[in-house]
């Protein structure tokens, strides 16, 4: 990590914590927007603006240890930290870390507005994030049963990804009255005057609307339409191909390739991964609004889904699926009881601060949570992510060489991811032919 990911303890305020890192209140509270400047959090987390990072001695480091860690030579360190290298280190020292060189990485972002116009507040969160993302995915075009599309709002998407060189992202779902449809599905993939005119209204409507990557999220198949969604994405990939654009998939989260259950069978990683440009793992959801409180993308699980997506596709093809939001619990929870309310970041620390909670970290499952009680008397718990569960997503991208990060989705403000994202990547910005 570059930035300086802060956890606030009992005591700290911005003043302290600006004075400590040689910066200033205010552009803490700029950079972070940070809800809740009088009333921090114990357990909150701040990512410090500054060029690289500090770094905290603790007993038995040395300069050699220390350098080994952050890939620098002890007198390298000792120089920019103008110590002698000869004298043991005092536990507490602020030692600083340069920044090192950025890998690039691409990276997405689905947007999902509701009704018949986009709204301003979620164009504000495309504007916000469009410097950072390489493709933009409007969720969704619906396959109807005859093979039209549905189209959603698409107002002022266009110009928003076309300032930023953003590559516009079309993605096609088999979502009918709300929800994923096995026989919408099973229509498309088996009927070839229907497969045919999809095909058709796909590349019509990417001219149309200029975008230059297909993005397929085909859900809850049924298993034995399996090799029918192969051919289907390899008829796709031929018709995508000729008019010069990418070709990519949304992938249930898998551990194994005959991994049971609906959302599974009929995801084959190794075929897919062979047609497609890219994948999106859908690596979150551990916990969801009508389960028990969990971790939403918790690292243990995340780590197992893309280390056997590697058995069967090479890394520059893996997108990391990763969740913009967390969940708020009424306890106790029962199965098919209330369902939980999804929570930004920002939210989730702002209803910490206003019950005066302090806020947890898993270290298993590299996620941060609290419990509260609400004016009813009625007991809660919150699941999020803060700068150290996505810093933990960004660890395992660089170690096992991922083509990037893929969020769903925007709207729920998080300000500290794109600050990271920032920080320790260059996003890749895709040309095409005019």
């Amino acid at each position: 990590m570059f930035m300086q990911i802060y956890v606030v303890k009992r005591g700290d305020s911005l003043y302290t914590i600006a004075n400590r890192y040689k910066t200033t209140v205010n552009e803490i509270i700029e950079t972070n927007e940070i809800p809740n400047p009088n009333r921090l959090v114990v357990g909150q987390t701040i990512v410090i603006p500054i060029a690289g990072q500090f770094y905290e001695v603790k007993q038995g480091d040395t300069l050699t240890t220390i350098g080994r860690r952050f890939n620098i030579s002890a007198a390298e360190l000792a120089r920019i930290n103008r110590i002698q290298q000869t004298v043991p280190l005092r536990v507490g020292l602020l030692l600083y870390i340069p920044p090192r060189p950025k890998r690039r990485i691409e990276t997405n972002a689905y947007l999902e507005p509701r009704g018949t116009t986009i709204s301003p507040s979620l164009l504000g969160a495309a504007r916000e994030a469009a410097p950072y993302l390489t493709y933009l995915g409007s969720f969704s075009f619906q396959a109807n049963r005859d093979g039209t599309l549905r189209n959603p709002p698409l107002n002022g998407l266009k110009e928003i990804a076309d300032r930023q060189r953003v590559t516009s992202m079309m993605v096609v779902t088999n979502l009918e009255n709300e929800a994923f449809s096995s026989e919408l599905g099973r229509i498309i993939l088996t009927n070839e005057n229907v497969r045919n005119r999809l095909l058709n209204e796909i590349v019509a409507t990417a001219r149309q609307y200029g975008f230059r990557d297909i993005h397929f999220d085909f859900e809850y198949l049924r298993p034995q339409d399996r090799e029918a969604y192969i051919r289907f994405l390899r008829q796709a990939r031929n018709r995508i191909k000729q008019e010069g654009w990418f070709i990519s998939a949304a992938l249930a989260p898998k551990t194994r390739a005959d991994q049971p259950g609906q959302w599974y069978e009929a995801h084959d990683y190794r075929a897919i991964g062979q047609i497609v440009d890219f994948v999106v793992l859908m690596t979150y959801e551990w916990g969801y609004s009508g389960g028990p409180p969990l971790a939403v993308s918790p690292i243990g699980p995340v780590r197992e889904v893309v280390e056997y997506a590697l058995t069967e596709m090479p890394a520059n093809k893996i997108m990391l699926g990763q969740n913009l939001y967390g969940y708020d619990w009424t306890l106790p929870y029962t199965p098919g009881g209330e369902y939980a309310k999804a929570v930004s970041p920002q939210q989730a620390i702002v209803i910490a601060s206003e019950n005066n909670v302090a806020i947890s970290y898993d270290e298993k499952a590299q996620a941060p949570f609290f419990r509260y009680t609400d004016k009813a008397g009625k007991r809660h718990e919150v699941w999020f992510e803060d700068a150290r569960s996505i810093q933990a997503k960004f660890n395992l991208i660089k170690e096992l060489n991922l083509r990037g990060i893929s969020y769903w989705k925007l709207g729920l403000s998080f300000p500290q991811n794109w600050l990271l994202i920032a920080d320790q990547f260059n996003v890749e910005k895709k040309t095409f032919p005019s």
